[in-house]
């Protein structure tokens, strides 16, 4: 990357200066005390370092230091100037060119980082319950996820999807008891849901079981004697329903593991007896008690009531056991807000039982407002928006996945319904897709004969599809030469794809990608704007050319990830 080139040659500078004793009482340096930024006022530089916390050490002035610095740097064609405490870096054209360069030779691996300490990771996400349609905060969740498993996986590291199925709790006795109701109402019945507040918690009134009940009674003749198959049948039809829409958004799991299954293993009581074997348990009021303070939790929990039902934080134990147990080097989970408080004795458990809970990471994910005319409208209120299928019925997949991603998961996000469907620059999916199909256009354009509308004769295109294959295939350190004062912006904002994709993966963080792209395209456009790609220049036009393919091929990796698709027309 050409910041820690810059960085690099800085730090390297720096040691030199101190054996040549011309850093002052300045003795010694350690590296990575240093960053780069980005000077406030471009024409400065392209990068900056504040050297000013060396002064201290060095007993001089910070300007001073800055020239004994840069006295010991092989500038080549780059440029090194010294403001107060700072030294800025202007890129020359051999790294612009090596950029582009680089973009062509590595294709689809651009950006990928190498000698990296990769991991074997399992990523839990979505986890709904099996007991209806997936609202829009699953949405954040499933485009987040899905995102976050790509990146990783680009990144190098072995990721493993899995969506926890919470299906042994009462909430499946709800789900049975409301599909009752619905098969009654289908057979004339006259029965309804009780309209008391607090019985009416005991069901899922919602309509999206009057299909499930329609779908029972065509190969069924009435109700059955044990509500139990009421329940798998009801479990398995929202099982299947929350299987198809994921695929249809583009969301990928290795696994749905059932929780169900993990009882009926024996893992959950294996577990709690090992908590009592180690003296971790103990009972107060007829009820087990996890030790959980010891490990870090505000207090200490219960995980067997009184009546002997196991909580939930008993199951998940279990499970986040059993995903070490097969073997995988970090668990990465994503969780509502509303499980703050959770998350410190889960990690608890795991430390309670021999294994290091920093191998637990948590993303806590805020809410999704629906944004309509300018107006929030809360989930719920709205009938035909409410749910995830709905979402994506309206905008569109693309949009969807891009609006759910395109911001940090601890902020809450408001999806612009209207904005999101429009095809302006305003909407940030359609102008990032614009940027990639104007590209394309532009590449069409180049092999293309027009017709003389005067003469009706045509004019022969630009360049042979032979020579465009040639430029797409491969790149001449010659060929970007001719462009590179209109084009530095652009070149930069591409190499700097591959910090972005390294800070993203390791902080776990993809809205920054969103934020990228957007930024590529504006670079993008604006050098369009400013700059006739198909000229007479034949040299000129290769060269600019070459970076409507490097914009194409960036593009197009970013998408991929994104799992937001790169339109070639629009």
């Amino acid at each position: 990357m050409i910041k820690d080139y810059f960085l690099n040659n800085i730090e390297t500078a720096i040691k030199k200066a101190i054996e040549e004793n011309k850093l002052g009482e300045m003795k010694e340096y350690k590296r990575g005390t240093l960053a780069t930024e980005r000077p406030k006022n471009s024409d400065f530089g392209d990068f900056a370092i504040n050297i000013s916390s060396l002064a201290r050490y060095a007993r001089m002035a910070p300007i001073q230091i800055a020239n004994a610095i840069v006295s010991y740097i092989n500038q080549d064609d780059n440029e090194y100037t010294v403001i107060g405490g700072f030294i800025n870096f202007k890129t020359g054209e051999k790294l612009l060119k090596q950029t582009v360069k680089e973009i062509f030779e590595k294709d689809k691996n651009y950006g990928k980082p190498e000698n990296v300490k990769t991991e074997k990771i399992i990523l839990e996400y979505v986890s709904a319950n099996p007991t209806g349609p997936f609202h829009i905060g699953h949405g954040r969740w499933a485009a987040m996820g899905s995102v976050l498993a790509n990146l990783l996986k680009f990144y190098g590291h072995d990721v493993y999807q899995e969506f926890y199925i919470n299906d042994a709790g009462s909430q499946i006795q709800k789900l049975g008891n409301s599909l009752k109701i619905r098969i009654q109402q289908e057979l004339g019945e006259d029965v309804d849901f009780p309209t008391d507040e607090a019985e009416r918690k005991n069901y899922y009134p919602g309509e999206y079981l009057i299909p499930v009940a329609k779908k029972y009674l065509e190969t069924h003749n009435g109700l059955p004697d044990d509500i139990q198959n009421l329940c798998d049948f009801a479990k398995e039809y929202e099982e299947q329903v929350q299987r198809n829409l994921l695929e249809k958004f583009r969301v990928h799991f290795d696994k749905f593991y059932s929780e169900l299954s993990l009882h009926k293993s024996g893992k959950v009581d294996e577990c709690v007896q090992k908590l009592k074997n180690s003296g971790k348990i103990y009972q107060k009021d007829g009820a087990d008690w996890f030790k959980s303070s010891d490990f870090g939790d505000d207090q200490d929990r219960v995980i067997k009531k009184a009546d002997g039902s196991n909580t939930y934080l008993t199951a998940d134990i279990a499970y986040h056991i059993d995903k070490l147990e097969r073997g995988f080097d970090r668990m990465i989970n994503i969780w509502g807000a509303d499980h703050h408080g959770y998350v410190a004795r889960v990690k608890a458990s795991i430390e309670a039982l021999g294994y290091n809970p920093d191998k637990l990471e948590v993303l806590l994910g805020q809410l999704v407002n629906l944004v309509i005319n300018g107006n929030e409208v809360r989930m719920g209120k709205r009938k035909n928006m409410v749910t995830l299928e709905d979402l994506i019925d309206e905008v569109g997949v693309d949009a969807t996945r891009f609006w759910m991603s395109m911001r940090n998961i601890d902020t809450t996000l408001d999806f612009d319904i209207e904005l999101a469907k429009t095809n302006s620059d305003e909407n940030p999916v359609f102008y990032v897709q614009y940027a990639h199909a104007r590209a394309c256009s532009i590449l069409r354009n180049v092999i293309e004969e027009k017709i003389n509308s005067g003469t009706g004769e045509k004019t022969p295109a630009p360049m042979s599809k032979e020579e465009l294959a040639q430029l797409i295939n491969s790149y001449n350190d010659e060929t970007i030469l001719p462009t590179i004062d209109t084009a530095k912006k652009l070149i930069l904002k591409l190499e700097e794809y591959k910090s972005m994709i390294k800070n993203s993966a390791e902080t776990r963080q993809v809205y920054t990608i969103c934020r990228y792209v957007q930024e590529l395209a504006s670079e993008f456009h604006s050098f369009y704007n400013a700059n006739r790609v198909i000229s007479e220049d034949k040299s000129l036009m290769k060269s600019r050319l070459a970076l409507v393919i490097a914009v194409k091929k960036v593009l197009n990796n970013a998408l991929d990830i994104l799992a937001v698709t790169a339109p070639e027309r629009m």
